[in-house]
């Protein structure tokens, strides 16, 4: 990958990363605080809100970001021509550890990325679930506590 095209890649990355974070829905807000304190005007609650579709956009970016890592690894064939014979041996000891220390860190900053990304899907689905068994109570303790009152006697 040449240089020029490295840098493409990271001001499109850099101007995605703009339009998102510009863009309320994918971030995580917090509430504005009520006269109780709490960010749900006085409820109870944490005084945060979050929607889901903040957190799946969140986990999207962190695919995007490893798979931009990927592209801009180092390219295999430069570290072959610093070996030896081409270069003297202690140099090309070198950069063969160099070149293995940041594919470990290439590997492990990758698995961190996509663990990241799927725990943020999963919190993203977890409060989906959670919202959808909080409306179905609401519902049912209307329908079991409410009273129908007819218009006439209202």
């Amino acid at each position: 990958m040449a240089w020029n095209e490295w840098e493409q890649l990271k001001a499109a990355a850099a101007e995605r990363h703009a339009a998102a974070a510009a863009d309320p829905s994918m971030r995580l807000n917090e509430a504005p605080s009520g006269p109780g304190g709490a960010g749900t005007g006085g409820g109870s609650g944490d005084g945060f809100r979050v929607k889901h579709q903040s957190l799946d956009g969140s986990s999207h970016l962190l695919i995007e970001l490893a798979g931009l890592l990927y592209q801009g690894r180092p390219d295999g064939e430069l570290c072959t021509t610093a070996r030896a014979p081409r270069s003297h041996a202690a140099v090309a000891e070198k950069v063969d550890r160099f070149a293995r220390f940041a594919d470990d860190q290439f590997q492990d900053l990758t698995s961190l990325l996509a663990a990241l990304s799927t725990r943020l899907r999963d919190t993203k689905n977890n409060y989906v679930a959670y919202d959808g068994e909080v409306a179905g109570g609401l519902m049912n303790a209307l329908l079991e506590t409410g009273v129908y009152v007819p218009p006439e006697k209202r």
